[in-house]
């Protein structure tokens, strides 16, 4: 495989990062919406532990995606399809950049503010503030929410693609050939 995309199919590079980031995504929903409903402070500051470093993770690998895409490399053609698909498709990929760094900011800000780093990576027992009376809360839990609902609408295009159009999404996607 290329480490380069061809017109026809993503580069090792691009299929790595999509798919390392789906999977740090996933995990840091979990382990956000867990620790936003967790009661006590002792385990909402454990799923932070992990939390905010993946949150970190996701941010450096979204600029890196960024910058591969702006200056090494050139994404495949579009798939056919009409032109409300290809805009729909853009749409989702370009609110999937904004949200994932605007929640990198808004966790960041939260962090920041409130001075729960220093609680959630310490070895002591002291107990976590209130989130919700800090500003950045609220832009991170529509984030959060949006991020489902473009992660739904991501996977039912690549499952209408793959089982309505069988175009072959996957394979381009480094799954199958």
């Amino acid at each position: 495989m290329a480490i380069k995309s061809t017109p026809a199919r993503y580069g090792a590079v691009a299929i790595l990062v999509h798919w390392t980031s789906a999977l740090l995504i996933i995990g840091l929903l979990m382990s956000g919406f867990r620790a936003s409903a967790a009661l006590d402070s002792a385990t909402k500051a454990s799923f932070l532990r992990f939390h905010v470093p993946l949150g970190v993770l996701i941010l450096a690998l979204t600029v890196f995606g960024i910058i591969w895409w702006q200056f090494a490399d050139r994404k495949p053609e579009s798939l056919p399809g009409d032109r409300l698909q290809t805009a729909a498709a853009r749409a989702v990929h370009v609110l999937f950049y904004v949200v994932i760094v605007g929640m990198a900011a808004s966790g960041i800000g939260m962090l920041a503010l409130s001075g729960a780093g220093s609680v959630i990576f310490s070895s002591g027992t002291a107990a976590l503030p209130d989130f919700s009376n800090y500003a950045p809360r609220t832009p991170h839990g529509f984030g959060a929410r949006a991020l489902v609902a473009l992660l739904v609408l991501h996977v039912a295009g690549a499952l209408y693609h793959h089982f309505i159009k069988k175009d072959r999404i996957f394979a381009r996607m480094g799954l199958g050939r």
